[in-house]
């Protein structure tokens, strides 16, 4: 038998010829002569026998032919085929309706398979009983599970079947099986049978139908109406084709004097008043303006191609000229407004509204314009700086301190670049402390005193070093003082001084770094030094170790050593709490001992007997920041900032790169002391730069006047050097420094309303008057004759003060209007008798008035009897006016012309003699000469032709103080009676468009704008001039404004009257001033301001937020941590910070007097 029944044939039959045995040969393998079918049909039957109960298939019907076969399996051929594509057909409709209702796709699927299926058994049963040959078996089976209607003849009716079998999911689920409910379609929300008065059926929609919600109205705040105002509108714009005559429903468009004479008859009742221009009138009247004088908005096309023709017009000014530097900054600038527009590499609209703006795209651009910029200019120290400035929101701040110091390196004679570098290296937080930051201001100084020297030879020497190394000089000892380090600041003024005034002949023509090293040894011999006791300078000391030395003499009184021996500080009141004790503590030690401790060798005192070791200072701090003064003015300049710094008032201000570093006292708000005097108001106004031992809270202010015994002592050594330093009129200047800062301190004690102080206090200040009057080269000054005039009048001793004056003019000789001093001395003396008028009726026979009149006589003086000639007025009008006539020619045509301070007396005199006698228009005129921007500039030029930039700052500080005197005398005018406030305030607002760092001129402004209720135009203003320059004074007023304001309704809000109806309709003042503070720190002036940062946090803490306040606190830091002052007013808020507080300033070497633990053993005690 074959291996494979399917080829038995093939071995079976035995074909004949070749071909034949060789194909029986081919399949010779697949014969089995083992094998037998019979032996297969014996296993099959095996096989079946086990299995008999199971129902077979019905057998194939015998009497069927074979034509009936294949007609019936090409009809099932074509059923199966209908069949499939009807199932493929049903699967698409199924995956289609699976999106929508779930729940009837597969009800529908379930009842299509129940039916094929009870189809398919129909057909077999029909099938089967047209064969009556079938097994027992197979109907027994289909008996005991299925009952045919066509086999019950006798029933008659509905037959139902019921299921007696529990189906427990019906327990487990809330509902029946899906599959299980039969499929239906409701058509309408109505049924039959209900009264539908009063039943209703609620239907439940089916899951298809989404349930819609109402969206609420989106305000403007929400994230989608933010994008839509940072993305860019339609532009709109009228069509530039002609619209079609036809149209009906279009208003023509009329033109030239058509649209006028149209205009004309029927506007008189649309314009009554005649206030409307023509294009207003025609609006109204439903009318165009004419195409040709209509401005249509740039459409999007237009931006775009305007933007690509200013990028290909960079492109070729660079390609051309790449040394520009100027219009690479103007490249990297105009980056901003390009990513503004829309873009013009955009292909489709929807990529052109989907473009993402964002800010590190312009950053990573504007990087690489200025690497290429930088590429092609090397040198350009500009570039480098804005990279730098970019690279801050990219790099780490050791990785920016790296690159600092390379461009340093590279470029070690840039005086401006080095006062970046400090700005940067003392206001990164990360990285900063004293001790790093002072090597740097070192570093700075020698390398910079190499470049003087001419030993740096890799570099030249660039003009204005010396002035910039001065600068540099003067942050340094105010970013000490405001670290606490007062002692290493006051070693450095006096190291300063003596190597600048003293400096020994035999060393002068040595290098600085040579004379640095010949210095050291008299700055460690133990020597007095410069403001000390008996001290007598560097060059004493060399002539004399050449001669042998010193004889030290041991004279020292019992009561100094009683005095010393009083030096700890003792707890007041143990009561209060342990923050308020410390912080006591700490400003009291900052008020006292701020002098550098020495060893006295006369008492046998060594280093190891100072009980606080920071006290002393070494050279190693001092020796890198000292350098050459070369120039007579920065040496005066010198003198007068060390006076200023102990809180003397010299008039020195700050240079522009430190000022507002500088700037942390709250006094820049304080007038001072107030007088009645016309012109000048106010006496020795503060700045809002700290002195030397005033280092107080934000909410406690100054405490006192001057300084201990032991400071005013050193103040007075310092006085006596400056006089044997200088000669003329700079000796003189610094004598008369002398008796106005001790005038200060009764103004002080005045203000304050203390009696006993002010009585010691005034004794004291006449006796130092006398002693400087006694001199041999003092006794006809008038400046020291005024002001010890002043201080009589201030101390009350009017008739006295009158006396002095008529001594000092009768001193004052010939001269007139042509004499400085008597100009100076007659201006003060006439303000003063001014301030005691109540009305300007009268005025013209008033001491005043006879005080002017007599200056321009030019003859002997006669004391005031009570009466004016009107002839003697006359003449001092005249010569008033040919002295003014003159001054201004004289300064516009030959430009030296006179003094500006005797110009601004002489304007002050005859400003003040046409007010008392003619009124304040005349008096508005004379200073309306100079304080005009043409005559200003006129002025301005004239003072700048022969003496440089000095002269030209001192020229602008005269017309600045012209301004200034002018809004005095109208604010003054004011007082005397009741006048309009509109030409005071013009004038301020002219007076700040020129001036708009002047603190007196903001004051004036903010006081006479808080008399006003409408805030709208003080607010244009300060936004004006805000815009127009870098001064931070419009910043700190504005915001003081807002201030003033805000209590002003919180005043208002808390009366207890009642109902209450506010008289200032003003809302979001707290947003206001918040956003005020914000801009002001994003100004780059602003942002390492100490006083922007104390007066912020201080407005924070008054709102209550004590987390954010705190917040706000450490965020200061990161600016500006260095300022100690913001680390006590956070010991004041935050009184529970104190040890962190303490040890934050421990870690950053800020000076701390006071330690923890030393208070916590004085409470024990």
């Amino acid at each position: 038998m074959a291996l494979f029944p399917a080829f038995a044939g093939f071995s079976g039959d035995t074909p004949t010829g070749g071909d034949s045995a060789k194909r029986d040969a081919e399949l010779d393998w697949l014969s089995n002569p083992s094998f037998h079918s019979t032996e297969a049909e014996t296993l099959h039957n095996r096989t079946v026998q086990p299995v008999d109960s199971a129902p077979s298939p019905p057998p194939r019907s015998p009497l069927r032919s074979e034509a009936s076969e294949e007609s019936d399996a090409g009809e099932g051929t074509r059923k199966s085929t209908r069949k499939k594509k009807k199932e493929k057909k049903h699967g698409h409709l199924k995956r289609k309706k699976k999106k929508t209702d779930l729940r009837s796709s597969e009800s529908s699927s379930e009842t299509d398979y129940t039916k094929d299926k009870a189809k398919h058994s129909t057909q077999e049963l029909e099938r089967g009983s047209q064969n009556p040959p079938q097994s027992s078996k197979l109907s027994d089976s289909v008996k005991n599970h299925l009952v045919w209607l066509e086999d019950i003849e006798s029933v008659n009716g509905k037959i139902f079947r019921i299921d007696k079998n529990p189906d427990p999911a019906n327990w487990e689920y809330k509902s029946l099986y899906r599959a299980h409910i039969a499929r239906y379609k409701r058509k309408g929300n109505s049924c039959l049978g209900i009264n539908p008065k009063k039943q209703c059926i609620s239907w439940e929609d089916s899951a298809a139908e989404k349930k819609q919600l109402l969206k609420r109205a989106e305000r403007y705040f929400t994230k989608s109406a933010v994008q839509l105002l940072t993305a860019d509108g339609t532009p709109v714009y009228c069509r530039t084709q002609p619209t079609p005559i036809g149209d009906k429903t279009l208003i023509p468009l009329l033109e030239g004097d058509e649209a006028e004479k149209a205009a004309c008859p029927s506007s008189a009742w649309l314009n009554p008043l005649g206030v409307y221009d023509g294009s207003t009138t025609l609006w109204l009247q439903g009318k165009g303006v004419p195409e040709s004088e209509a401005k249509y908005p740039p459409s999007g096309d237009d931006l775009s191609s305007t933007l690509k023709a200013k990028v290909e017009e960079f492109n070729r000014k660079l390609r051309e000229s790449p040394e520009d530097v100027q219009a690479w900054m103007a490249f990297v600038a105009f980056q901003d407004e390009l990513m503004k527009g829309p873009s013009m590499y955009t292909i489709d609209e929807g990529e052109l509204e989907s473009r993402r703006k964002s800010l590190k795209l312009i950053l990573e651009k504007k990087l690489s314009i200025l690497e290429r910029a930088i590429e092609s200019n090397p040198h350009q120290v500009e570039l480098k700086l804005a990279r730098l400035k970019l690279c801050e929101e990219f790099w780490e701040p050791t990785e920016l301190l790296k690159e600092w110091q390379k461009l340093v390196f590279l470029h070690p004679n840039n005086a401006a670049l080095w006062q970046k570098y400090l700005l940067f290296s003392q206001s990164q937080f990360s990285t900063f402390s004293v001790s790093k930051v002072i090597g740097i201001y070192g570093k700075c100084l020698s390398t910079l005193a190499a470049a003087q020297d001419g030993s740096m030879v890799s570099h030249p020497l660039l003009p204005g070093t010396e002035e910039a190394m001065f600068a540099v000089f003067l942050q340094q000892c105010h970013f000490l003082r405001q670290a606490g380090q007062s002692e290493k600041a006051i070693s450095l003024f006096q190291a300063m001084s003596d190597f600048t005034f003293f400096k020994p002949d035999s060393v002068k023509d040595m290098s600085t770094k040579q004379q640095v090293e010949f210095f050291e040894p008299f700055w460690d011999s133990g020597e007095p030094r410069f403001g000390e006791k008996a001290a007598k300078g560097w060059n004493a000391w060399m002539h004399q170790q050449e001669r042998g030395g010193w004889v030290v003499v041991n004279n020292f009184d019992e009561e100094d050593e009683e005095d010393n021996a009083e030096d700890e500080l003792e707890i007041k009141d143990k009561t209060h709490p342990r923050w308020r004790i410390w912080l006591e503590m700490e400003c009291a030690r900052d008020a006292k001992h701020w002098l550098p401790w020495r060893p006295d060798k006369a008492k046998g005192q060594s280093e190891e007997d100072c009980e606080d070791p920071e006290r002393q200072v070494l050279f190693d701090e001092l020796g890198p920041s000292l350098f050459r003064i070369s120039r007579p003015e920065l040496k005066f300049q010198l003198m007068c900032a060390f006076l200023q710094f102990l809180g003397v008032p010299c008039g020195h201000r700050l240079p522009v790169s430190c000022i507002y570093l500088a700037m942390d006292e709250n006094s820049v708000f304080d007038c001072g002391h107030s007088s009645e005097r016309p012109l000048t108001p106010f006496d020795c106004p503060f700045s809002g730069v700290g002195t030397l031992g005033h280092m107080d809270t934000l909410a406690t202010g100054r405490r006192q006047a001057g300084h201990p015994k032991e400071g005013e002592e050193f103040l007075n050594n310092i006085f006596h050097l400056a006089q044997t330093c200088f000669s003329g009129e700079e000796k003189s200047h610094f004598s008369v420094c002398w008796l106005q800062y001790e005038i200060s301190k009764v103004a002080w004690y005045v203000r304050v309303k203390d009696k006993k102080n002010l009585k010691s206090q005034g004794k004291k200040s006449k006796k130092l008057t006398k002693h400087l009057l006694k001199e041999a080269e003092n006794r006809n000054s008038l400046s020291l004759w005024k002001e010890y005039a002043y201080l009589e009048w201030l101390l009350g001793n009017i008739d006295d003060s009158r006396k002095v004056f008529d001594t000092a003019f009768s001193m004052g000789g010939s001269g007139g209007v042509k004499n400085s001093a008597l100009l100076n001395l007659c201006l003060l003396y006439a303000e003063l008798e001014a301030g005691l008028l109540n009305s300007l009726e009268g005025a013209v026979s008033s001491r005043a008035v006879y005080i002017l009149t007599k200056l321009a006589d030019n003859g002997p003086y006669v004391p005031y009897n009570g009466q004016v000639l009107s002839v003697s007025v006359l003449k001092a009008r005249k010569v008033y006016e040919h002295a003014v006539r003159d001054c201004l020619q004289e300064s516009f045509s030959s430009g030296h012309g006179m003094s500006l301070i005797h110009l601004v007396n002489l304007v002050g005199c005859f400003a003040l003699f046409q007010y008392l006698t003619v009124g304040v228009d005349a008096a508005v005129q004379v200073f309306r000469l100079f304080t005009d921007k043409q005559s200003s500039a006129g002025v301005l030029k004239a003072g700048g032709l022969d003496e440089g930039m000095f002269e030209t700052q001192s020229s602008s500080v005269a017309l600045e103080t012209l301004s200034v005197m002018h809004t005095s005398l109208l604010r003054y005018h004011l007082k005397m009676g009741v006048h309009p406030l509109n030409p005071l305030r013009e004038t301020l607002m002219e007076a700040l468009t020129l001036y708009p760092g002047n603190q007196l001129l903001w004051r004036s402004y903010v006081e006479v704008e808080s008399k006003s209720h409408n805030a709208s135009k003080a607010r244009k203003f300060f936004d004006k001039v805000r815009r127009s320059t870098m001064c931070l004074e419009p910043w700190l007023f504005a915001i003081q404004a807002e201030q003033a304001r805000k209590r002003l309704m919180e005043t208002v809000q808390r009366e207890d009257a009642g109902e209450i109806h506010a008289t200032i309709p003003e809302t979001g003042l707290t947003n206001r001033i918040r956003a005020l503070f914000e801009h002001a720190l994003g100004s780059p002036k602003g942002a390492h301001c100490p006083l922007v940062w104390r007066t912020y946090l201080h407005f924070m803490v008054s709102l209550g937020n004590k987390e954010r306040s705190k917040g706000l606190f450490y965020k200061a830091l990161q600016s500006c941590p260095w300022a100690k002052v913001l680390y006590l007013d956070a010991v004041e808020y935050f009184p529970g910070e104190l040890q962190e507080i303490v040890d934050l300033m421990t870690e950053k070497e800020l000076r701390v007097r006071v330690p923890l633990e030393e208070l916590d053993l004085l409470l024990e005690d």
